[in-house]
């Protein structure tokens, strides 16, 4: 898949998460879910599928877990987002900020419309 080519939406939440710094999976899926108020729950086939993908991509990587990771349950992997994974986030931010740029214009979310 190409960096320019329109996300998946769970592509884009999780490459977004990574920005903020490598996560492992279920602080992945947890920022997501907080982040759109409940509305993207990414479930584990969901998250795990997508996160083979955008690693297969070479978006992500496999980052060494910090000292203080919790190992209750086992070691967890983290997450990296790789300097490709970041082309791909910037591409699908500006598609969307395009978008919200001729919403604007539009006056969308003015109660009164379009001058």
């Amino acid at each position: 898949m190409s960096a320019d080519a329109p996300l998946k939406p769970q592509w884009f939440q999780i490459l977004l998460a990574l920005a903020g710094g490598p996560l492992h999976g279920t602080a992945i899926m947890e920022e997501v879910l907080e982040r759109t108020d409940g509305e993207m729950k990414l479930w584990p086939a969901t998250l795990y599928g997508s996160l083979r993908d955008l690693e297969s991509e070479g978006w992500i990587l496999e980052a060494p877990a910090p000292a203080d990771a919790p190992t209750e349950g086992g070691r967890r992997k983290f997450y990296a987002l790789a300097p490709e994974g970041r082309a791909a986030l910037a591409a699908e931010t500006r598609r969307l900020a395009g978008w919200v740029q001729v919403a604007r214009e539009r006056a969308v979310l003015d109660e009164a419309g379009p001058a």
